[in-house]
């Protein structure tokens, strides 16, 4: 019940507050007064479900109050909506505790509560007016509260909820309302209409503050009351806000958000240290108040700047002592929080009901093997009696001739009736696992998108950073962001905070110009940073642009040559794309000096080796004059990888297709032998080559033949080439990690489970690079050995098709693969050739002139010579009748050419005849 209590005052909660906000906005208070006294009348009568009486003593008198106001007897003022929503908020804080801990959390909070309901009183009555204290202070009587000491501002202890203490209900309300008051805030000194952000900035303001009296923190009341002040004389139109005020009201955000991350034993001391700071910032804000503030901010609380983050940290440290504001980096606040191993996910509603929906289809799906199970008893059954009747053949050879035609009769009988059941269950199977297959599939992906998270969720902070960073480097800028909605893993939306804060600070830093410059080179004095997320080819493509200077390619140059990266003579030569190359390198700047904004070179090589840890890649295009591009292109989701599986030294193993640059053949005569290590030439460069399975220390030791299969890895830096036994195709695996037991398995990143069960490990592709290094730098790398011609046998392969198109398409599909392809144009030209030579598979078509295809399978299983090869049919026809016409003819598969796939085709070859040779 108490449960359905909290749901009660949630939903009712928004609807009663969104009516008080309305009417003292301006709007007409008829037309929210009935929908709000509804509100307070519904959570009245929960309280008294559950027997809070303390509940609907309070939300009585807040219907009486807006009864009142419906009669006319009444009109709400701010000081009177202040009351209200108050009470609101108590009642709120009351819904949100733990059932087991309401008794705490009344011992603690009544007195509150009591001074509430006596000032709705007052309210009801006329007689109230808005004292010195703020609205929610806590009462004197009849219980005061435990005295602070004059150092903390925090009374003490806070009351606990059970899992969650009251400071963690705090900072959680801080966290929720500090973004609508930042983006509020933003957008007002953006040039945006105030009066469309006041109310809900001010509203922002007024949660924390009672947020803050909840967990008895004095000056958090204070800090956030004179905020609140600062943004109703906005609203009333006795104050201006300007870009020095809202400076003050940021900085003052900036501290309570700081506050509520402290831990909470930690609070006292963090307060002693930054007492000053606060009763400065204090200060502060009542001159805005007065509209004699003029700026800048002398004082920052101990800690309030943030240090530039890294790739492995982005949380705020605490240190003491005091630090100008003017001269600390700004950092784009994180939503996030680490502090747990074990973090929530939210899953929208309808997102669940589709994954629930396919989890029951996918359970009656299952259910169609019981009428499987059944054939298959049925046709052990007719195996057994056709046995019973061979015996019973063998016994009449010595009986009259009738009795034995009669027998034999009845055998063709069952068989046929047999083979008929063999086909329907063979197409029965078939079908399931097509409809399994796509069910499956669907129910996966359903799943991942629970992962996905909208990619504006971890942005929220930069248009802070862009304003703070601008005005620190006396520049103005503006960030435009596309593709809030884009889907992406929740961990690389984590991963992607830092490089962001570096490549915008870089942008801001480098790539701006003053606003003077810019109106000398004809632009607008305000410089755009683009962000723009969206989806592209089955990866997530993030690119981040600026309209700034660009990069100067002859003063890059000039860094190449002074750092001792290449000589004058080399470094005349580079393109501009070369010379970009250079910014990733670590440690590479071009800034004169270091500053607290940039200057160090971590910037780019972060976005780097975070693009590199995910799988991804980024590059960097530039215009000089017109401004930069920095694009990344990342996996969608890190649960699943689109792989390259080879076999190595008869295993299987997959490469990440993101991770591998490209594959050839290599025919073997093309090798080269320098120095011991075995090289070839593509596209002008020279490539070094590696047997894989020496690599990986497998016994196995294959002989290639005339052509080697090889995975090209790495980047123009630092290319291999990797030496495997065969090309099994691309597959979409499901990564699983390795036990954490085992530690950094060698060259080894993960595993997964191919189609058929069979298990394949992932290859860590830096690691291996890393190793292919070690060994030729050690020598221990032996070259590719090579089989006689007497010992390659590859697998021939005979394709029947008049069509010269899709016989073309399947010639140079399997030979690529490795096979012999010949090819006949029609079934006559198929059989004479058949029985000219021998072929390990044959692959037809069904409609063709002189002989069918269905016609000469018939030929092939009627000759007890080719009965045994194999045969594929690969036909336009579509419908069941054809397939069971295929089947019935003798063909071992029977594919449409509607839904012909190159891998497909691969996957029955191999399964029919094994691998190339």
């Amino acid at each position: 019940m108490w449960d359905l209590f909290r749901g009660e005052v949630e939903s009712q909660m928004q609807v009663y507050t969104d009516g008080l906000l309305a009417i003292e906005g301006g709007a007409e208070p008829q037309a929210h007064l009935a929908a709000t006294m509804r509100a307070a009348h519904s959570i009245k009568g929960a309280a008294r479900i559950v027997q809070l009486d303390i509940g609907v003593r309070l939300s009585h008198v807040m219907e009486d109050c807006l009864v009142a106001a419906q009669d006319g007897e009444l009109t709400l003022d701010p000081a009177g909506i202040d009351v209200l929503l108050a009470a609101g908020d108590l009642l709120a804080q009351l819904a949100a505790v733990d059932e087991s801990s309401v008794s705490d959390w009344l011992e603690g909070q009544g007195p509150a509560v009591e001074e509430v309901i006596t000032r709705l009183v007052q309210v009801r009555s006329g007689s109230w007016k808005t004292p010195s204290a703020p609205v929610d202070a806590p009462p004197s009587t009849p219980t005061p509260p435990p005295v602070a000491t004059p150092t903390s501002g925090r009374s003490e202890p806070t009351a606990s909820l059970g899992k969650f203490s009251m400071w963690d209900l705090f900072r959680g309300e801080v966290e929720s309302q500090m973004q609508v008051y930042t983006d509020g805030l933003l957008a007002i000194e953006g040039g945006a209409e105030p009066q469309a952000y006041l109310a809900a900035t001010m509203r922002a303001a007024h949660s924390i503050k009672g947020a803050a009296q909840i967990v008895q923190l004095d000056v958090g009341v204070r800090l956030a009351h004179v905020m609140e002040d600062c943004l109703v004389a906005a609203q009333d139109g006795s104050l201006v806000l300007n870009a020095s005020g809202i400076d003050v009201l940021l900085a003052a955000g900036d501290l309570l958000a700081q506050l509520a991350a402290v831990n909470e034993s930690s609070v006292s001391q963090w307060l002693q240290g930054n007492d000053s700071a606060l009763e400065a910032l204090i200060s502060q804000l009542a001159q805005v108040r007065a509209g004699t503030w003029t700026g800048p901010i002398s004082v920052a609380p101990a800690g309030f700047a943030l240090p530039p983050p890294g790739p492995a940290s982005t949380k705020p440290s605490v240190h003491e002592g005091t630090i100008d504001a003017r001269v600390a980096p700004p950092q784009a606040p994180s939503s996030r929080s680490n502090d747990s191993q074990d973090r929530n996910l939210r899953i929208g509603a309808q997102a669940l009901n589709r994954v629930m929906a396919l989890a029951g289809e996918s359970l009656v799906q299952s259910r169609w093997f019981e009428p499987f199970g059944g054939s298959l008893l049925a046709l052990k059954r007719m195996q057994h009696e056709i046995s019973e009747s061979l015996d019973v053949l063998e016994a009449a050879l010595s009986n009259p001739a009738e009795e034995l035609i009669s027998t034999i009769t009845a055998t063709r009988t069952k068989i046929e009736a047999m083979r008929q059941l063999t086909v329907e269950c063979h197409l029965n199977v078939e079908t399931f696992g097509l409809r399994s297959s796509g069910l499956s599939d669907r129910l996966y992906r359903e799943v991942v998108s629970t992962r996905m998270r909208p990619f504006g969720d971890g942005i929220e902070g930069f248009p802070r950073l862009v304003r703070d960073v601008a005005r620190q480097l006396g520049k103005q800028a503006q960030i435009e962001i596309l593709g809030r909605e884009t889907k992406v893993d929740r961990e690389i939306l984590d991963r992607l905070e830092a490089p962001l804060n570096h490549t915008i600070r870089n942008c801001l830093d480098h790539g701006l110009e003053s606003p003077e410059d810019r109106v000398a080179a004809g632009k607008s004095p305000v410089g755009t940073i683009k962000v723009e997320a969206r989806h592209r080819a089955g990866l997530f493509v993030l690119t981040v642009s600026d309209d700034g200077r660009g990069v100067d390619a002859e003063r890059l140059r000039v860094k190449v040559v002074e750092r001792g990266l290449a000589t004058a003579a080399m470094a005349a030569n580079f393109s501009e794309a070369e010379l970009i190359e250079f910014l990733f390198l670590p440690g590479f700047s071009t800034a004169a000096k270091v500053t607290d904004i940039s200057g160090r070179g971590v910037g780019l090589d972060a976005v780097q080796d975070m693009a590199k840890s995910v799988g991804g890649s980024v590059r960097m295009a530039s215009r000089f004059g017109k401004g930069i591009a920095l694009t990344l292109e990342l996996p969608l989701t890190l649960s699943v990888v689109r792989t390259l599986v080879t076999e190595i030294g008869g295993e299987s193993f997959a490469f990440p297709l993101t991770r591998i640059a490209k594959t050839v053949h290599v025919a073997y005569n093309e090798l080269v032998s320098l120095e011991g290590q075995q090289y070839f030439t593509l596209d002008g460069e020279r490539i070094g080559v590696v047997p894989a399975h020496d690599l990986l220390g497998l016994a196995a030791k294959p002989a290639f033949g005339a052509e080697i299969p090889v995975v090209l890895l790495g980047d123009r830096s630092e290319r291999y080439g990797l030496a495997v036994d065969r090309f099994q195709g691309e597959h979409d695996m499901v990564v699983r990690p390795l036990d954490s037991r085992l530690g950094k398995v060698q060259d080894i990143s993960a595993s997964a489970v191919m189609d058929d069960g069979s298990p394949v490990l992932i290859l860590d592709v830096e690691d291996l690079i890393r190793s292919i290094a070690a060994e030729l730098q050690g020598g221990r790398l032996r070259g590719l050995g090579r089989a006689k011609l007497s010992e390659v046998k590859r697998r021939r392969i005979l394709i029947v098709e008049d069509s010269i198109t899709v016989r073309e398409v399947e010639r140079a599909l399997l030979k690529n693969s490795g096979y012999e392809v010949e090819v006949a144009v029609d079934g006559i030209d198929g059989w004479n050739a058949l029985r000219s030579s021998h072929y390990d598979l044959v692959v037809s078509d069904v409609d063709m002139p002189r002989m069918t295809g269905l016609e000469m399978v018939a030929l092939i299983k009627a000759d007890t010579r080719l009965q045994s090869t194999p045969v594929i049919i690969v036909s336009y026809k579509d419908r069941e009748e054809d397939r069971l016409r295929g089947l019935d003819a003798g063909a071992d598969r029977y594919m449409t050419k509607s839904s012909f796939h190159d891998q497909t085709l691969l996957n029955a070859v191999f399964e029919l005849i094994g691998p190339p040779e």
